[in-house]
């Protein structure tokens, strides 16, 4: 039987007159592994301080088993700022003490990229203070994994983290044997880590069972059946079931909660969006052209990041871009935007950016641009617009789009300046889509909000008619709101990746293993004259290129409905085996089929 690590014994908390815990009585016991959601400001920083002893409950007791060791990541650090990394990270240890342990060689791998730190000045001796928040984070984030604990707290632990950083803490966080008790809005985090949920709503906490899929499954059920509450937030909830259950199926391993209740709770719900009919309307609004790019390079300073890249965004499109950190995503959309900006009159350091005649550009960056702290924030959104057309005839009026976003009725007349850094980001998109742009460029949307604002926002774009570009390191963000995936991979180029992050984070760990099979170049290859750039195609083959991709796209779709519907009848047919042979042999003449076609479209991706 598991041991009981923390006894939470109907606390409340009460800040003002609000109270933020109103007699919440939970347990963690040995191997569990929690994660918490809930709005920003319901609490949920405030339970895990609570829950670790870090704040003390104004009603309750909270008990902690007798020995108990306990690790806490909160929001703010305390390192030392005059200390060196090595010694908040790794104390008195030798260096062939800590070199030969295989966790920590692991846990300095996974958050710096090596052991000598190379993102850092001085590697191991770089002194914390003159470090960036994300730097200190990740120091704070290896000090904490690297020691022995019981039970493990982490408050918003994939901030500041890469695709690939969140992806190895994930199967970090899996290996270990610590309890857990974790606060992220990163859905894909929850669902590769967490086996419990804790959903933090007005004072109170609901607990489910299972990752973050089947808390939407288990939450959506539980709004159904108290129908007359909040049709507005069931249906949402609902749609975002949909989108679990029609999504990429290498999402999980395997099914995550009952197929049957979820496939009749969904019946009725249509899916995320019509591709066709927003590709059709987003033409009609952008013409042929939005961004072509003819063997554009790339600088940042004296540094290239981009070499001889030929691209084009077209109308509709909607891509994700990944990439190493530095490999120059921001700045590759810096240069869209002062082509756009200047109408093709500022060009970056090689080759020539063209852009649509029609096209009406918003861009969303990584800082929160200044408003007048005095507006109220319905006032700071009529400012750009009254009304909006969403597109298919959706159209909304100021006040509305504000609900939409989280900012109710009261809250609308709040001073801008008495905003969290969350609301003033919520408020931030919110004028974007006012401005009714038909080009978006998203830098990391996804920081400070929590996931139900994430999931209001998926909602919106889901329906918005016009090309997009977002960078996030969100996988779920990015899944559910991208059809395409591209990745700068820190070689100066640009690729498409048809199995979208999975594929991205395959191709960056064979890199890893070839640079470290290869140790450093020789001087003689160094040397070496640069090979011949492929000629370019001519303008008829790649359009030829990219008709025939589209054709094998829809040949690919029908592939995996057949192959969904086979997978459903042989489960069917689960105790007829020859019946289950013969359907096997089909899928596997299917299978020989799709991989076929996905590499006739590798090929011809790069003509087109």
């Amino acid at each position: 039987m598991a041991v009981n690590l923390v006894n939470v014994e109907n606390i409340s908390k009460v800040y003002g007159t609000r109270a933020v815990l109103d007699g919440v009585s939970l347990g963690v016991s040995e191997g569990d592994r929690i994660g918490v959601v809930g709005r920003n400001g319901d609490g949920k920083t405030t339970l895990i301080r609570t829950l670790a002893r870090l704040e003390e409950p104004d009603t309750g007791r909270v008990t902690h088993l007798g020995g108990l060791r306990l690790g806490v990541l909160t929001q703010h650090d305390s390192l030392d700022p005059e200390a060196t990394v090595r010694h908040e990270v790794l104390g008195d240890m030798a260096d062939h003490e800590w070199a030969g342990d295989a966790k920590i060689r692991d846990v300095l791998t996974g958050l710096f990229g090596g052991l000598d730190l190379p993102g850092f000045p001085q590697g191991l001796d770089t002194v914390v203070g003159p470090l960036s928040g994300g730097e200190r984070r990740r120091i704070a984030l290896a000090k904490l994994l690297i020691a022995e604990q019981d039970l493990i707290v982490l408050d918003e632990p994939t901030n500041h983290l890469d695709v690939e950083g969140i992806a190895w803490l994930a199967r970090h966080l899996r290996e270990r044997r610590s309890a857990l008790v974790c606060v992220t809005h990163d859905r894909w985090f929850l669902d590769q880590v967490c086996t419990r949920m804790w959903d933090v709503q007005r004072g109170t906490v609901y607990e489910y069972e299972g990752g973050y899929s089947d808390y939407v499954f288990a939450r959506a059920e539980r709004e159904r059946i108290a129908a007359g509450e909040e049709a507005k937030r069931q249906n949402l909830i609902r749609k975002e079931l949909a989108w679990l259950r029609r999504g990429a199926p290498a999402r999980t391993s395997k099914p995550r909660f009952r197929v049957e209740a979820a496939n009749e709770l969904i019946k009725d719900v249509p899916p995320p969006r019509d591709r066709s009919e927003l590709m059709k309307f987003a033409s009609s609004r952008l013409g042929k052209t939005v961004f072509d790019l003819e063997n554009v390079t790339v600088q940042a300073g004296p540094k290239v990041l981009l070499k001889h890249v030929t691209w084009q965004l077209g109308p509709g499109d909607r891509v994700g871009l990944v990439g190493v950190n530095g490999a120059g995503k921001t700045s590759l959309l810096r240069a869209l935007e002062r082509a756009a900006r200047t109408e093709g009159e500022e060009q970056p350091a090689g080759g020539r950016i063209a852009v649509g005649k029609t096209v009406k550009l918003a861009c969303l960056s990584q800082e929160i641009g200044e408003l007048d702290p005095s507006w109220r924030v319905l006032e700071a959104v009529q400012r750009v617009r009254e009304r909006v057309d969403l597109g298919k005839g959706r159209e909304m009026t100021a006040g509305q789009l504000c609900e939409t976003f989280g900012f109710g009725k009261e809250k609308q007349w709040t001073p801008v300046g008495d905003l969290s850094g969350g609301e003033r980001r919520r408020l931030q998109l919110l004028r974007l889509l006012m401005d009714e742009p038909n080009v978006l460029f998203l830098d990391e949307p996804t920081n400070d909000l929590d996931i139900e604002t994430l999931t209001q926002l998926e909602d919106l774009l889901d329906g918005w008619p016009g090309s997009m570009i977002v960078i996030s390191h969100d996988r779920f963000f990015i899944e559910r709101t991208t059809d395409t995936v591209y990745a700068l991979l820190g070689d100066g180029t640009l690729r498409m990746l048809p199995r979208g992050i999975d594929e991205y984070l395959e191709r960056r760990q064979r890199m890893e293993q070839q640079a470290a099979v290869a140790g450093p170049a020789p001087a003689a290859r160094k040397a070496a004259p640069p090979t011949a750039h492929k000629p370019q195609k001519s303008a008829a083959e790649q359009r030829a290129a990219k008709k025939e991709l589209q054709k094998i796209e829809r040949q690919l779709d029908r592939i995996a409905e057949k192959e969904s519907a086979l997978h459903a009848r042989i489960a069917e047919h689960a105790t007829d085996f020859e019946k289950v042979a013969e359907l096997h042999a089909d899928l596997r003449t299917l299978t020989a089929e799709r991989e076929e076609l996905e590499l006739r479209w590798l090929n011809l991706a790069e003509d087109a």
